[in-house]
């Protein structure tokens, strides 16, 4: 399959104050939503005899960042679940967020997910849009073979 299209793409964030639609009809901005991993997985280290060894991470986090229209409404539901997570100790970083893309088969999972910060926010000639950024603790990534789910 060559074709790509965002309305394939079907995303949540789940946790302490709801559960939110990010991806078709939340107003995502043309930048969408990435994930990124936090950490390199693997270390190449050089002796002075020129030998090398690898040294393999468990590290499984990653940074999500979600980008919306400054008119979505769908900044106003995760400013709620940000001021309910971040009063107290006890709702930070219970969130879990699913990325899929149907037409592919891709699928992500992230787990211990807290807000990062606040967005920032402008008011300007022009709209901005506002970036949420997520830290997850495990991330398990699934690019699918271009194959859709439908078939």
């Amino acid at each position: 399959m060559s074709a790509y299209s965002f309305l394939d793409v079907v995303a949540t964030i789940t946790g302490v104050g709801g559960s939110v639609n990010l991806a078709a009809d939340a107003g995502v901005a043309e930048e969408g939503i990435s994930i990124e991993p936090v950490n390199d997985k693997s270390t190449m280290t050089i002796g002075a005899d020129g030998r090398g060894m690898h040294s393999l991470s468990a590290d499984r986090s990653a940074t999500v960042t979600i980008r919306l229209l400054k008119t979505s409404s769908t900044n106003a539901k995760l400013q709620q679940m940000y001021n309910l997570q971040t009063a107290s100790s006890a709702a930070h970083g219970s969130n879990s967020i699913t990325v899929r893309d149907t037409a592919r088969g891709d699928s992500h999972n992230l787990e211990g997910v807290a807000f990062k910060k606040q967005p920032a926010v402008s008011y300007a000639k022009e709209a901005e849009m506002l970036e949420w950024t997520f830290d997850a603790i495990k991330w398990t990534p699934g690019l699918g073979t271009g194959t859709p789910s439908i078939l």
